[in-house]
């Protein structure tokens, strides 16, 4: 469902959050929700328009197919690479009547869990894991099997929706018969239109960032996209205007694949994603010393000697303009032409001016200049590194 929240405006304390007046896409499907309300809390207006759906695990046909033959077979090796997938998995194979087989079949085999979550979820059905990176990198769990080697030896590995590159075929290549395990199987959404509109505010820098937690989510955001004739459009507004941010770098490969590069945190999280959020996207923000105060322009609304000020598109638009040249007179020619659907009227840019010093409360951070336009009104000796920034 598309969802388009205003995060709270203030944090503690009663100053602006670190993300207030930012707007942040959101594409996942499961945790949604927990993001969001990570963003909003630290200031942030949400869209959310999920680029897939998961099909439930006690109706993956292929799902129930692969655990029946391990029930019947078990493996020797097992890497569970996901918690609420490992759980999701024991869940479904007890709704199917194979549940007390696979865990026989578990509890025979050497367990290899990514992280302490996937441990916590062996434990909890009676099992104890083998052995566990301190890393949480599965390219360190690779590294392990091939270095005590796998050939001859049935290696059922959990996928969770991420492509692992290389990794079911180093296995296999080292001579293991490798078991994928989709505990997680992802399909385009039911209902198109969220993700249609979260497009739309890619293309019209409507957004600030977008963030995905999948490869599959941004495979499939760059599919809809294909599908629309936009494909072009949107890497190129990835990769110069609005921000992307993934979860970790297997996420980001499908992105980096069109040459967009992204941002991600060093833990492979939704806290330290929503920090890097929290770090990124106000250094990027514009700020500068007018009529002796200290503006700040961020995606929807500008800081104003930290009081946060609302503004609205067309007054953002023309500020924009303004910023672009700090000091300089713009003609309201040019000021007219950053107006979106102003047409010929001059007049248009008179009323957004209006409306736009009023949003900042301080008039005179913009001064007319007679018949030639508008400027803002830079301080020329005011600290340089507000003068730089």
């Amino acid at each position: 469902m598309y969802d388009e929240q205003q995060g709270s405006d203030r944090g503690a304390g009663g100053v602006p959050g670190p993300l207030s007046g930012f707007t942040v896409g959101v594409t996942a499907a499961r945790r949604a929700g927990e993001l969001g309300a990570l963003l909003r809390r630290r200031g942030a207006a949400v869209v959310h328009g999920p680029a897939l759906r998961i099909v439930p695990l006690g109706d993956d046909g292929e799902l129930r197919s692969v655990t029946r033959e391990l029930a019947e077979r078990g493996p020797d090796l097992v890497v569970a690479s996901t918690a609420v997938g490992f759980r999701g998995w024991v869940e479904a194979a007890h709704g199917w009547g194979l549940g007390a087989e696979l865990l026989a079949r578990l509890g025979e085999a050497e367990l290899l869990a990514r992280g302490p979550k996937v441990k916590g979820a062996i434990r909890a059905q009676g099992l104890t894991e083998a052995w566990s990176p301190v890393s949480e990198s599965m390219s360190e769990v690779l590294g392990r099997l091939l270095d005590q080697g796998v050939e001859g030896r049935r290696v059922a590995v959990l996928l969770h929706g991420e492509p692992l590159p290389g990794f079911v075929e180093s296995l296999r290549a080292a001579g293991g018969e490798v078991v994928p395990v989709p505990v997680y199987r992802w399909m385009p959404p039911q209902d198109i239109g969220p993700v249609d509109r979260l497009l739309d505010a890619v293309l019209t820098r409507g957004l600030d960032a977008l963030t995905f937690t999948s490869a599959p989510a941004a495979a499939s955001l760059l599919s809809r996209a294909g599908d629309r004739g936009l494909r072009a459009d949107v890497v190129a507004a990835l990769r110069h205007d609005v921000l992307p941010v993934c979860v970790g770098p297997v996420t980001a490969l499908p992105l980096q694949a069109e040459g967009v590069e992204t941002v991600q945190p060093e833990r492979f999280r939704l806290a330290p994603l929503v920090q890097v959020l929290c770090q990124e996207l106000p250094g990027r923000a514009r700020t500068l010393p007018v009529a002796g105060h200290r503006m700040e322009i961020r995606g929807h609304a500008v800081l104003v000697d930290g009081v946060l000020r609302p503004v609205p598109p067309a007054g953002m638009s023309l500020l924009r303009s303004l910023a672009r040249r700090p000091g300089w007179v713009v003609a309201r020619a040019e000021l007219l032409r950053a107006l979106p659907g102003a047409g010929r009227d001059e007049h248009a840019v008179e009323t957004a001016m209006a409306r736009l010093r009023t949003a900042l409360g301080a008039p005179r951070l913009i001064q007319t200049v007679v018949k030639r336009g508008y400027r803002l009104a830079l301080d020329p000796v005011a600290d340089s590194k507000y003068a730089d920034a």
